[in-house]
Formats: structure tokens, C-alpha cells, sequence
């Protein structure tokens, strides 16, 4: 094993044994060693090498009229095998205090193999309410997500991303409300410079979340809501000169879901309506509708999505699971001369898991296999794909993960 590696797990086990040392604080170490193996039979728009895959790629023909899309890939990774600890601390007055630090192997970027933080954060509760500060999921997430072999957790169709937030929640019981205001760190938005922080940087406004559930024994359901407003460009040159800009895009996005959940039975489901949600591992982005002839400042229009999808999963130690999700582009709300985001040439997009897996404690092994069929033709003056035909990618998914 590199040097490094042990040392970077030397200083971990170094620093939880301290902190398990000092008085009045309890700890609890848990994580995972994880396999995956994949086969996918053509080029996809996807993260991480192919290990989590969104959409198959258009065709792309060569001089010879051959589709250099249609080429098959595979590979074995154990990246997203993970380390984490959970935390409490003593309390302020009425305050319970506790922590969650976690980490995993998948870098960031196309750095792979390095560890990076997946969540760390404190929570402050007391009575009925929760403040969280740190880095957990982004509440698009939630609570209610597919139960999927594959580590896309549903997405493009289920937003995907951990973000840095300021999160309020109140919780009688039976009713929860969700206040957050969001940052982005690892999962990122696309602009004219790819995907970067710098267009939520330099806007100086955080992405605002609010949002509302219901809870009944086994029945959850809610609504919510988020508002993204973003800076693409500070400056422009053109004609040997420099122009200060102050261009902005603004967007929201909303989804609703539910969940009916007993010890043999999953059955949930989730509808968004996005707007540039790329964030958070969706497709989307926005639009230029004009262009200034002397500074080149732009406006914009965010492109619309829609993302619905439907997860059933049956059994305990063999569980059985269907998940089905059918993403449509709706195109912008104004006629556009430019474009950036992601996977804007899809018009529609279905994909179907189906999966088993042999479980028990400590242990999981699976199999799963998806055919994932994307439209692709021609846009119109507003993002929409006309024309359409289809292209699909089979892919099949066998993981291994033993859990402490």
C-alpha cells in the first residue's frame, strides 16, 4: 500500500482516539468496504470513469460511418468504500450537540483514489428543532431517494449532491418543516467556464431551500421548493478592450414526493420540476437570450426539466426492486442564441433498474441490470429536440459491500 494511505490512516484513527478521550463526549465508527463491477455496451454521459453513469451517449459517426459511441467499457472500482463517525457532545443548556464527519475514496474533479469529505457537520437540537451546519445531502435528496445497486442513486431523474448549508428543521411528529440556505463545494453548476464555484461565488447569494412533509406510521410525503441564482460572467474583452459585467441567471425549481415503507415493502416515488439543477447531477443549464454589441454582456433564460421517477422493492434477505425514470426537456421560456449545462442535447430520457440482492447482516451482494434509452434529434430557437430517434445503453451492475 502507498506511504501515504497509511498515513492518512494513522492521523485518522489518531485523531477519533483522542477525541473519544475527552469527557463527555460518546463516539461510533462505522463504514464500509464496496465493490463494483460494470459493464455498460456503449459510451455514456457520465462521473467517476463510468462508475456513475446519467445518460447514453448520441451517435458520432467517423469517416467510415461507424459510431464511435458504440463502444462497450467496463472496469472494477472500490472508490466509494467510505469511513465515518457519529458524534455526541455534551450539551448547551437545553441544547443536545453532536457531529457527523464521513469519508470516501472518490476524489473530486478527475482526481480518483484520494480521500475527499462526504459529510461533516454539527447539529444542534433541542425541543422540537434542529440547526445543522456543515456539509450533508442537499434537501432535493431528502429524505425519500431510490433504493438502487447502482451509486447514481437514481439520478439524472433524483437530484444527487451533498452541498454546505445552514439547515433549520421543525418536527412535531407528524409535521416537518425544512428551512436551508445552500453553497456548493463538490457538486457544482455549469456556466461558461465548465462546471466551477465561482458563478454561486461570486453572486453572493446562497441557494434557498423551504420545504414541508408529512408523516403517518409507515406514509411520508412533501413538497419543496428552491431558489438558485447564479453570476455566469464578471467580465468580458472584446476588441482589445475589458468590460465589467453584471450578469445574473436566475432559477427555481420544485418537486414533490412520497414514500409507503414497511419491513417487506418500498414503494416511493418523486416528480421534479427543474430549472439549471445541473448542481445536483441533473441534466439542465440555461440559455443566452441577448448579447450587448459593445461590452458583450449576455442574459439569460434557464432551460425546464422535468424528472419523475417510481421505485418498488420487495423482501428483507432477498430483496427484489423495480425503479423506472423518464426525464423530459422542456426547453427555455425565451428564444436563445447560446447554451451551457449539461446533457442539453437529450430530448427524453427512460431508464429501468431492475435488481436483486442477497442480504444479511453486515453483508450485501447484488445484481443489477439497466437499459437506459435516450432521444436525441434537432433543437429548436428554445432548446427543444425535435426529430427525435433512440439510442440505448445496457448496463449491468454486480456489487459487493460489507458494512460495519
Amino acid at each position: 500500500m502507498n506511504r501515504k494511505w497509511w498515513l492518512a490512516g494513522f492521523l485518522f484513527c489518531l485523531v477519533f482516539t483522542g477525541a473519544a478521550q475527552k469527557k463527555n463526549f460518546t463516539y461510533k465508527f462505522y463504514g464500509q468496504v464496496r465493490g463494483d463491477l460494470f459493464y455498460n455496451s456503449r459510451a455514456n454521459g457520465e462521473i467517476v470513469d463510468g462508475l456513475f453513469h446519467l445518460y447514453p451517449k448520441d451517435h458520432a459517426y467517423d469517416a467510415d460511418g461507424n459510431d464511435l459511441n458504440a463502444q462497450s467499457n467496463s472496469s472494477f472500482y472500490v472508490l466509494y468504500s467510505r469511513l465515518g463517525i457519529d458524534m455526541t457532545g455534551p450539551s448547551i443548556g437545553k441544547i443536545a450537540t453532536s457531529a457527523k464527519i464521513e469519508t470516501d475514496f472518490r476524489g473530486t474533479g478527475t482526481s480518483f483514489a484520494i480521500l475527499r469529505i462526504r459529510h461533516a457537520y454539527v447539529n444542534l437540537a433541542w425541543k422540537q428543532s434542529a440547526l445543522l451546519l456543515g456539509q450533508t445531502w442537499h434537501p432535493f435528496f431528502g429524505d425519500i431517494y431510490p433504493q438502487v445497486l447502482n451509486l447514481n442513486t437514481g439520478a439524472p431523474f433524483n437530484a444527487f449532491s451533498r452541498a454546505p448549508q445552514i439547515r433549520y428543521r421543525f418536527d412535531n411528529g407528524h409535521w416537518q418543516l425544512t428551512g436551508a440556505a445552500l453553497w456548493q463545494l463538490q457538486y457544482l453548476s455549469n456556466g461558461p467556464n465548465g462546471k466551477s464555484e465561482e458563478y454561486i461565488k461570486n453572486s453572493c447569494i446562497p441557494e434557498f431551500y423551504a420545504g414541508i412533509d408529512y408523516k403517518h406510521e409507515n406514509f411520508q410525503a412533501g413538497i419543496g421548493a428552491e431558489v438558485l441564482s447564479l453570476k455566469p460572467r464578471t467580465q468580458n474583452t472584446g476588441d482589445g478592450k475589458v468590460y465589467k459585467l453584471d450578469e445574473r441567471i436566475t432559477s427555481m425549481s420544485f418537486e414533490a414526493h412520497l414514500r409507503y415503507k414497511t419491513p417487506d415493502w418500498l414503494v416511493a416515488a418523486k416528480s421534479t420540476l427543474g430549472e439549471n439543477m445541473t448542481h445536483t447531477c441533473m441534466l439542465g443549464g440555461y440559455g443566452v437570450t441577448s448579447i450587448d454589441a459593445r461590452t458583450g454582456e449576455q442574459t439569460y433564460t434557464p432551460f425546464r426539466h422535468s424528472m419523475t421517477w417510481l421505485n418498488v422493492v420487495h423482501g428483507q434477505k432477498w430483496k427484489q426492486g423495480l425503479f423506472v425514470g423518464y426525464m423530459k426537456n422542456l426547453g427555455t421560456g425565451e428564444d436563445i442564441i447560446n447554451q451551457y449545462g449539461t446533457g442539453l442535447e437529450v430530448g427524453q430520457l427512460l431508464t429501468v433498474d431492475l435488481q436483486l440482492s442477497y442480504n444479511l447482516p453486515h453483508w450485501k451482494f447484488g445484481l443489477e441490470y439497466s437499459p437506459s434509452t435516450g432521444w436525441f434529434g434537432t433543437a429548436d430557437n428554445r432548446g427543444c429536440i425535435h426529430d427525435t430517434h433512440t439510442v440505448t445503453n445496457h448496463r449491468i451492475l454486480a456489487a459487493m459491500i460489507y458494512m460495519f
